[in-house]
């Protein structure tokens, strides 16, 4: 009785430890398929709308449409088949947004564009004999 138990109990840790596994297999493909899309996103809407540096910011799109349908295919094909080549090229991604962060490379977003550095900032006029 006390063997029957024992592997009862065995079996419930391997099913247990198998569905945390999968989920968090499950985790990591669909994290790495939000970042593919996003990032064919991006290089989508870089090269849609127009802006100044139009030459430089076209060629970071086109790059970026490449990146991000190549990691989106190999997520959703060889990584989910869980080829161990798909593992390590799909490592580009964390590498690569850490070298942008930490190399003070342009982010994801051409800042500069949305939010222009101030050299002053200028207080209000006010009209004559309104202030106090």
């Amino acid at each position: 009785m006390a063997g029957a138990a024992l592997g009862e109990r065995n079996l419930f840790n391997a099913v247990v430890l198998m569905r945390s596994e999968d989920l968090r297999f499950r985790a990591s493909w669909i994290a790495l398929l939000v970042v593919g899309v996003a990032t064919l996103g991006y290089g989508l809407v870089v090269v849609v709308l127009p802006s100044s540096g139009a030459a430089y910011l076209r060629a970071i799109g086109a790059s970026s449409i490449g990146m991000g349908l190549f990691g989106v295919m190999i997520t959703v094909t060889a990584f989910r088949r869980r080829e161990r080549w798909a593992f390590y090229s799909l490592c580009y991604y964390p590498i690569f947004w850490t070298a942008h962060l930490l190399g003070n490379l342009p982010p994801v977003l051409p800042v500069g564009e949305f939010f222009p550095r101030r050299t002053q900032i200028q207080s209000p006029v006010m009209p004559p004999g309104q202030g106090t």
